[in-house]
């Protein structure tokens, strides 16, 4: 009742009700009005008009006036998650404008505003005059901020989000760093605005020490282009360029730099990286991009990304329960040291139609593929294959049943028939065309045991064998697409080992292997597979680096595990008979709420087929971690070694410190690598970020607290 009475008083005086006739909601411990016609309400007051929300200590409301005058402590919340904190005002009925003294505005908890006097106009403009703006969070014994800006004046524009300093001084633990006779910064809750973004330096080994500005320049709701000038103190001039754009079905996305340097004194060099993705009619998806360089050395000079071949596309396709459809073309350009771009298949075009189809009437389910695939070398060389140009046709069809035994035991049956049409040009070692025909039927057996013991614990053994009869012999045709072969769990008992068409698997084969699995109630799982291939026949099919040369495969052994506590492991290898490894493979990552560890080893043997192009041995381990040292410093690591040479390819480490108003990050990395075309390049680089302006990735940053 104590509430109830003054609510139902203030909604009879309708308070205000000024702005399209809206009644205020008014709640205090006391009301009463005066002789004059003044309603005055006293004690945990609280008025609530459209969106915005008022408490204060006491409220007067003037009617004749249209105005309420307020005793603090005042907290003003209104839309959008401004808040004005006040110790005294006075302001109109809808609370849009007045005068407040010794204010404080917070925007989007954030940025806060300190003011000796704040002014609100027309519902929109906050004017606050001798200033002090900071997100940093400010206690008795830290009474100085990291950062701050102190002004004559700001006007906060709330219609536009837009904060406009005059007489700015930026300071850093109280020292002034920097001065400006105006000021336009976003507010924390603005997305895109044009204006300068923060600044990165960069100093590296081959371009000196340089800094970028960028400036974002917002081109209507749904498009925006940055440009950002790199400056560096002798070695390059360049203009790095972003455009975006989101249309109602897709969006594009480009970016790209134009430069002048030392490193190839009076050539303009650049880049352009770009692609875009719309969702077209009937289901259909255009995808396209574009990747384009000056030169091969562009790409590590200027730290871009660490690539050796470039690729242009555009596809369009769709997906559906049963049917999928692809129209690809593409173009590469390698930037890798030695190649001859004329001399390799640049230009590529895939047409792609693969339908699944169930309840055959042989019961079962059936696939149809219709694949069409042309590539083309603009070299006019016939000998060696150096220019040889290729177009293929290729129709595959399978089909496959299973069925379940009382026991427990699943068997099935498969076959696949596959056709191939070859036209080959500009290589004296194939005929013009070649046509070839891939006829292979399979049968498997699988007994999955399953056991579940009293504490909850699930063991599954499944061992399982498949014969598998292909063509004794095929012609031979171009090797382009089924170079590297991988020999793993997941293609053990698959038809066809080759990643490509132009090679497939012929000959009686049996594929065996057995896998176990362990399921924890605590949240963690391990699994192990080990299997082999057996052949009638040695055909000399595969090369020795593969694993599955000879009549006999080398056996695959794969373990994995996961727990509840964040590990991943994971080893795959290849084992002779002698017990010497071909391959070996291994993965492991940690990741908690304090660190994230992810860190691999892998070792292949040298392959003498000349177009593995892997002469000598492999052996190679990265790490890529991050610690966080505390609640705002992070630690990173990242590194990749060569033990054949040696020495390290790269290496790289980072230093991150977040806190509630600003983000430091130091980054330091070190490409050993050289060749012609490639530099071995040192790079350092900082940049600084002040939370509270323009809404950021939207994420919040840690915040201190008074009492640590």
């Amino acid at each position: 009742m104590r509430r109830l009475v003054p609510l139902i008083l203030a909604f009879v005086l309708a308070l205000p009700a000024t702005v399209g006739s809206e009644p205020a909601t008014l709640i205090a411990d006391r009301v009463e009005v005066t002789a004059d016609g003044r309603l005055v309400a006293e004690g945990a007051v609280e008025v609530f008009y459209r969106e915005a929300r008022l408490r204060a200590r006491r409220i007067v409301y003037d009617r004749s006036g249209e105005h309420l005058t307020i005793e603090g402590p005042i907290v003003l919340t209104e839309e959008g998650g401004t808040i004005l904190l006040a110790d005294s005002a006075d302001l109109d009925a809808d609370l849009r404008d007045g005068i407040l003294q010794g204010a404080r505005l917070v925007l989007d908890q954030q940025l806060q505003i300190a003011a000796d006097t704040v002014v609100r106009s027309e519902g929109r403009y906050t004017q606050m005059n001798r200033t002090v703006a900071s997100s940093c969070e400010v206690c008795a014994d830290r009474p100085t901020p990291l950062w701050e800006i102190r002004a004559r004046k700001v006007i906060h524009d709330q219609l536009e989000r837009q904060i406009y300093f005059s007489d700015a001084q930026f300071r850093v633990l109280g020292v002034p760093i920097f001065y400006s006779p105006y000021l336009r910064l976003p507010d924390p809750t603005l997305d895109r605005a044009t204006g300068f973004l923060f600044p990165t330096f960069r100093t590296t080994s081959t371009l000196g020490t340089g800094i970028k500005v960028p400036y974002f320049i917002r081109l209507g709701d749904s498009a925006d282009l940055t440009l950002a000038p790199y400056l560096s103190t002798s070695r390059t001039r360049t203009l790095d360029l972003r455009y975006r754009q989101a249309f109602r079905s897709g969006a594009v996305e480009f970016n790209g730099a134009i430069s002048r340097d030392d490193l190839q004194p009076g050539e303009t060099r650049g880049y352009l990286f770009g692609g875009g993705r719309f969702a077209l009619s009937e289901g259909y998806q255009l995808d396209f991009g574009i990747e384009a360089v000056s030169d091969p050395a562009y790409v590590q000079d200027y730290g871009l990304e660490d690539r050796d071949r470039l690729v242009s596309f555009a596809e369009i396709s769709r997906t559906r329960r049963n049917e999928y459809l692809s129209v690809r073309g593409r173009a590469f350009q390698s930037i890798r040291a030695g190649d001859v771009n004329s001399e390799l298949p640049n230009i590529v075009t895939d047409a792609t139609l693969h339908r699944r189809f169930n309840a055959t009437p042989l019961g079962g389910a059936a696939g149809l593929k219709l694949q069409i695939h042309a590539h083309r070398r603009s070299s006019s060389v016939s000998v060696d294959g150096v220019g040889r140009d290729v177009a293929r046709a290729t129709i595959e069809g399978d089909w496959r049943r299973n069925w379940s035994f009382e026991n427990g035991v699943l068997a099935g049956v498969m076959t696949q028939i596959a056709g191939d049409y070859y036209g080959i040009r500009q290589d004296d070692d194939y005929p013009g065309s070649v046509g070839r025909l891939t006829p292979t039927i399979a049968a498997e057996l699988r007994w999955p045991l399953l056991r579940t013991d009293a504490d909850g614990v699930a063991h599954v053994i499944e061992p399982m064998a498949q014969v598998v009869q292909g063509p004794r012999s095929l012609r031979d045709v171009p090797n382009e697409d089924s170079v590297l072969v991988e020999f793993d769990e997941g293609n053990l008992f698959a038809l066809n080992r080759y990643p490509g068409v132009d090679r497939r698997e012929i000959g009686l084969r049996a594929n065996v292997g057995v896998s176990y699995t362990r399921h924890a109630p605590e949240g963690w799982s391990m699994g192990v597979t080990v299997g082999r291939v057996f052949r009638r026949a040695d055909d000399n099919t595969f090369t020795d680096g593969t694993g599955l040369d000879g009549g006999r495969s080398d056996w695959l052994a794969a373990v994995h595990m996961t727990t509840a506590g964040g590990i991943r492991l994971s080893n795959r290898t290849l084992i002779n008979d002698d017990g010497s490894a071909t391959r070996s493979e291994t993965q492991f990552g940690w990741v908690t709420d304090t660190f994230d560890l992810s860190t691999g080893y892998i070792w292949l043997v040298a392959d003498s087929d000349p177009e593995v192009n892997r002469p000598d041995e492999t052996s190679e381990w990265a790490v890529d971690a991050s610690y966080r040292l505390t609640e705002n410093w992070t630690g990173r690591a990242a590194g990749r070694y060569d033990f054949n040479a040696d020495r390290a390819t790269s290496a790289a480490l980072g230093l991150t410190y977040l806190n509630e108003c600003v983000t430091v990050d130091l980054s330091l990395s070190r490409r050993f690598t050289s060749s012609t075309s490639v530099r071995p390049v040192t790079d350092f680089g900082i940049s600084v970020n002040l939370v509270g302006f323009g809404s950021g990735n939207g994420s919040r940053p840690p915040r201190r607290s008074c009492a640590r």
